[in-house]
């Protein structure tokens, strides 16, 4: 049993008696979890596409699909069909290593970091935070990266609300923020 399964069955009755869920299949999870950057700099330099695909396959184990423009927009320099971005979807296996490492190695790495936010949930149970840089994970080597780029993580869960979504992240250990004391 993986690491989001088991720690998901020590909090599931917590969960249940906190929303009065009468199931336990009512509980939320994490379906999946997506890891997108946008390949702006891909106009100008042919290689942030191959360094791109090379650290999502480090980092997520997994080859990334890249995103054409749909059209061609002249001010961004970006003609219709070019490579514009690259996502990578996770579940299963895959996404239970890829949260562990993202908890416990990768999120403490980040320079004074004092939690995530708690408001960019998106309304329906699903989290989105963004990375500046993709050295806090331990397998990019400093010395071959060519420049600081960042990526988005979004958190899909079946939750119904963000208040379920919060409650489920923060127990299975997402570091949020502390939450301000009012006056």
């Amino acid at each position: 049993m993986g690491y989001l399964k088991s720690k998901w069955m020590e909090i599931a009755p917590k969960l249940m008696e906190k929303f009065n869920y009468k199931n336990i299949m009512e509980v939320p999870k994490i379906v999946k979890i997506v890891v997108n950057r946008g390949i702006g700099d891909a106009t100008t330099d042919p290689k942030a596409v191959e360094k791109t695909e090379e650290e999502f396959k480090l980092i997520t184990g997994q080859k990334p699909i890249f995103i054409k423009a749909k059209k061609s927009i002249a001010s961004f320099k970006v003609r219709k069909g070019m490579l514009i971005g690259a996502k990578v979807t996770l579940r299963g296996k895959k996404m239970e290593e890829f949260f562990e490492k993202l908890i416990n190695v990768a999120l403490p790495r980040i320079r004074d970091f004092k939690g995530l936010s708690r408001k960019s949930f998106d309304g329906r149970g699903n989290y989105t935070f963004g990375v500046e840089e993709q050295l806090i994970f331990p397998e990019i080597d400093y010395d071959k990266v060519d420049k600081i780029r960042g990526f988005d993580i979004t958190i899909v869960t079946t939750a119904k609300t963000d208040e379920e979504a919060e409650a489920l992240l923060e127990m299975l250990g997402l570091p949020f923020e502390r939450k301000k004391k009012e006056a």
